[in-house]
């Protein structure tokens, strides 16, 4: 087969970052009458990028504001772009959550409001509630990040600290109708747990949030849990009033990307195998994934080569060490430690939206050669582990993969390439 196995790992995880584009995915599902005013606000990685279709599409009066993360913003000409940080919100954040609150306090049942939702959200639209500071949040943020907690847990959290989440953006609009888009970057798809929720109802409770920071060990100051203890706290139920005329469309998941990747992966000529939306932590996920390879390349189950392992979801890291590196180069790293240069593997491992956790990376390249070639080196791929240094490892051998942020974010792309089968038990 002629084919390069590199090449065609990078052209898989482009058709999964293209698959979920704005400019690909909104236009279709935007209201079908688009005359008249529209107030857009906006929150998410993709925040800027969809905000330029709504524009493009409009053919009434447009106005907003959006907040994305530095450096993944886009430019539009009657939406305002804001760029703030993630993963732990700043005070840029903070003063356009309060704008945005601002700009859809006393509407009325006239009028039309688009929400562009998509990852990053939670920690760009950051307004904490009443008595709680930015730095208990950034605090308590940090926390979780280096805990191991899934994201389904951090968002629990985050809404119930939030004067902006769990539906509370989505009361501040009524009476309006609001019409939210979202790209999903989390396992389940659920719209509760997208970016928390802003304009969705939220079942969670607060004893499930204070549950999970005792879980977790995570010290909290008495502020907050003062107020996780009120009934304030509580996010928006579901059967509100105030949500009644909110409406919630889900356009880019992340099935469709690993769907669009397969299509190309047969069109090469490699069986795939979705193994679908994946949580856990990454070097555990990075085993199973290592497992699958080796049953593959020895017996041929569960399907022959040559052929391609693809999953996403958000896998989690709980921070022993003091190296560098996101979740997808942490999976790799494992992986590479797990299979020690099985021959005819090949693997890609990144982040839908080009960046891998905090890093200028979206992820990096595994080939059969780069366990030997990082011991030549002197690294030893389970001491790196122990010390989560996923990028120095992939950086040492060149395997760092840089696209620039994508605008997008459908979460980690995972794609294994599995070139023959021995069917040896040996």
């Amino acid at each position: 087969m002629s084919v390069d196995p590199q090449q065609l790992l990078r052209e898989l995880f482009a058709t999964a970052i293209d698959a979920a584009h704005p400019q690909q995915v909104l236009e279709a599902h935007l209201p079908t009458d688009r005359s008249g005013r529209v107030i857009v606000i906006g929150a998410g990685k993709a925040a800027a990028a969809m905000a330029r279709v709504v524009e493009r599409c409009w053919q009434g009066e447009v106005s907003g504001l959006v907040v994305t993360r530095y450096g993944h913003g886009a430019p539009c000409e009657k939406i305002e772009v804001v760029e703030a940080a993630h993963p732990v919100p700043d005070a840029a954040g903070l003063a356009v959550a309060k704008r945005v609150l601002d700009l859809v306090s006393d509407l009325t049942e006239d009028d039309r409001v688009i929400f562009l939702l998509s990852g990053g959200g939670s920690a760009l639209l950051a307004l904490p509630a009443a008595g709680i500071t930015l730095a208990d949040k950034q605090s308590i943020n940090k926390a979780l990040l280096k805990s191991g907690a899934t994201i389904g847990e951090m968002n629990c959290v985050r809404k119930h600290l939030s004067a902006i989440k769990g539906g509370r953006l989505g009361k501040a609009c009524w009476p309006a109708t609001v019409y939210t888009y979202a790209i999903s970057d989390v396992p389940g798809d659920l719209a509760t747990v997208i970016a928390s929720g802003p304009t969705v109802a939220d079942p969670s409770t607060s004893a499930e949030a204070l549950a999970i920071l005792k879980r977790y060990g995570i010290e909290v100051p008495a502020s907050v849990r003062n107020w996780l203890q009120s009934p304030e706290s509580e996010t928006v139920k579901p059967g509100d009033p105030s949500l009644a005329r909110n409406h919630f469309q889900l356009i880019a998941r992340p099935q469709q990307s690993l769907e669009a990747a397969a299509v190309k992966a047969r069109q090469a000529g490699f069986s795939p195998l979705i193994l679908g939306d994946l949580e856990g932590e990454a070097r555990e996920v990075a085993k199973v994934h290592a497992g699958i390879a080796r049953q593959i390349v020895r017996h041929g189950q569960p399907l022959a080569a040559p052929c391609v392992i693809l999953s996403g979801g958000e896998t989690t890291v709980t921070v022993r060490g003091n190296g560098r590196g996101g979740r997808n180069a942490e999976f790799l790293l494992s992986l590479t430690d797990s299979l020690k240069g099985l021959p005819g593997v090949y693997a890609l491992a990144g982040d839908t939206d080009g960046i891998d956790g905090s890093e200028d990376n979206a992820g990096a390249l595994m080939t059969p050669d780069s366990y030997a070639r990082a011991a030549a080196l002197g690294l030893s791929a389970s001491d790196e582990l122990d010390n989560n240094n996923g990028y120095g490892y992939f950086e040492a051998l060149d395997a760092l993969i840089v696209t620039e942020p994508t605008r997008t974010n459908v979460n980690d792309f995972r794609a294994i390439l599995i070139l023959e089968s021995t069917k040896n038990d040996a």
